[in-house]
């Protein structure tokens, strides 16, 4: 009689087994396709802190092991797919990706925001974001059609170079753009690249998470390759060098969290997270460990490590110390007290326990946590954001107990985060007044709609990759299931809307590239954990500051 084998158990031992082996080799699965040619690389050194030595060669193989390096291909490369023969859902989302192809010169440059013909107003949605075209950028790496990504790393850093200026402000040299648009002109038959800084953004705000994206994408694109020469290109050393000046710069900050404008990532429309923002200090955190495994160790590139190397420290004990909150943790700040002085004080951030929202003390069960949205003084924000807390997890700013305990909250709370179409960006929605006070009264983000509660698909690959991390592959598989009974036939909007995620968004785009491309990640690396690789990062080895619980007083 042969047991049952727990689910968990064995993806664990699959994920460990990709992680520690030095050549993972996945040629088996291509011979069935003699047309095209595989060559072999070895892929870079995922540098962890306590192998750093700012004063000597840095440069090392991969501990995910060899990399294929494909030729473009016209499939996804996958063991359950042929060439030939996709599932209808799959070969449709290809199709309406390879549409929002957007092309400079006759080269592949990026994927438009969105393809609905069916709109009148196209807005800004015909342009190539940095942001959204990240998980169309891993679906091509994972089917080995590269230069794609590659023509756009190197656009986009061309146009960090570019002078950005609002009114008659001049922003930092180090700004990525938010989008570009090619602008043709039938004229002269030329093209040229406008990009976007914030300038004509919403409430004209400048995007801090580009830059971030840029260089986690630089280190998806030299994984998947193996090929170091894009990264070490002095145009992309220095370009990482900018960006870095930007967030590491000394001012009058006490924490080592960047402090932001509301509507500066993902949710670029006044919502309440100005400050701290949760989405931006898990980016920064992995985009700073990505950075410290591409720079060269020349002596500007060893200044940067240094830096970088402090930063991760404060850095990560100030998230896993203030942002975490779970039952215990609660419990804690609900018995604070206030107007503590000195370095002996318990509320350091002088939280007032009356400022705890109802809703917190019936949402957050005995088993999970997470990161909370924003600390600041007198300040914390207790909602949820899925996109920082799942990046949180693959960057390992969240601890491993820290990343099981997320996981459990969503399968605690699976109605609520996640409901009929994955994932709540936010929860739970601003309503009445303190919708009115924080939004400035946005028609946009009402309850229950777009950022405001919003249920967005693009989510979809985020929570499959920590699902992946976290040895839990059984809840990203009922997720994607869930995707898979409405995003086709509802074509592919950008957002969902409703307290259960039931109706396609009031102002929604359909065939929403982000929304394809989520999809299309989100199935990929279920199908072959490997590709984990490229945006996972595995725990620090050094060793952590000590990490103690702050005690409540006692009556």
């Amino acid at each position: 009689m042969v047991e049952a084998v727990d689910e968990e158990v064995v993806w664990k031992v699959v994920l460990h087994s990709v992680a520690e082996a030095d050549d993972f080799d996945r040629s088996s699965r291509q011979l069935d396709r003699p047309r095209f040619k595989i060559e072999r690389r070895l892929s870079f050194e995922e540098r962890s802190l306590s192998d750093l030595s700012v004063t000597g060669n840095l440069r090392a193989v991969d501990s995910y092991g060899s990399m294929h390096s494909f030729g473009a291909v016209p499939t996804p490369t996958s063991p359950v797919w042929s060439s030939f023969e996709l599932p209808p859902m799959v070969d449709e989302a290809w199709d309406a990706l390879r549409k929002s192809v957007v092309f400079f010169r006759g080269q592949a440059v990026g994927t438009i925001a969105a393809v609905d013909h069916a709109s009148r107003e196209v807005l800004n949605y015909d342009q190539v974001f940095v942001r959204d075209f990240v998980p169309s950028a891993l679906a091509f790496l994972m089917t080995g059609e590269h230069e794609i990504v590659k023509n756009f790393l190197l656009k986009t850093i061309h146009l960090q170079s570019w002078e950005k200026k609002i009114d008659q402000f001049k922003l930092g040299e180090g700004v990525m753009p938010a989008s570009f648009k090619v602008n043709n002109n039938p004229t002269r038959k030329t093209e040229t690249l406008m990009a976007d800084f914030g300038e004509s953004a919403i409430g004209r705000v400048a995007p801090v998470d580009s830059g971030f994206w840029w260089i986690i994408l630089l280190r998806a694109y030299t994984k998947s390759t193996g090929d170091l020469s894009l990264s070490e290109t002095p145009e992309c050393q220095n370009g990482m060098r900018l960006i870095l000046s930007l967030c590491l710069s000394e001012g009058f900050d006490t924490f080592p969290t960047l402090l932001c404008a509301d509507g500066c990532s993902m949710i670029d429309r006044r919502m309440g997270v100005y400050g701290y923002p949760i989405e931006i200090q898990a980016l920064f955190f992995m985009a700073l460990r990505c950075a410290l495994a591409m720079l060269k160790s020349d002596a500007k590139g060893k200044e940067f490590m240094e830096r970088i190397m402090k930063r991760l420290h404060a850095l990560g004990y100030h998230m896993r110390r203030y942002f975490w909150l779970d039952f215990q943790q609660l419990n804690d700040i609900y018995r604070y007290k206030t107007e503590e002085y000195s370095h002996t004080a318990v509320n350091k951030f002088n939280v007032i326990p009356d400022s705890i929202p109802d809703w917190i003390f019936d949402f957050l069960p005995c088993r999970g946590g997470y990161f909370v949205g924003n600390v600041s003084p007198a300040r914390m924000d207790f909602r949820w954001f899925a996109l920082g807390n799942c990046i949180a997890i693959l960057s390992s700013l969240a601890t491993p107990e820290q990343s099981d305990a997320i996981m459990d909250l969503i399968e605690e709370r699976w109605e609520e985060l996640v409901g009929e179409m994955p994932l709540k960006i936010s929860y739970p929605a601003l309503e009445g007044h303190e919708w009115r006070i924080v939004t400035g009264c946005d028609p946009k983000n009402t309850r229950w709609s777009y950022h405001n509660g919003g249920s967005w698909p693009v989510l979809l690959w985020l929570l499959t990759a920590a699902c992946i991390k976290t040895g839990r592959p059984q809840i990203a598989r009922r997720a994607i299931e869930l995707a898979e009974n409405r995003l086709s036939k509802d074509g592919w909007p950008e957002y969902y809307d409703g307290k259960l995620g039931r109706y396609v968004g009031k102002q929604a785009r359909k065939l929403q590239t982000w929304s394809i491309a989520g999809y299309l990640v989100a199935k990929m690396l279920l199908e072959d954990p490997s590709h984990l690789g490229m945006i996972a990062l595995e725990e620090d080895k050094v060793k952590a500051p000590p990490m103690t619980r702050s005690a409540s007083w006692t009556a």
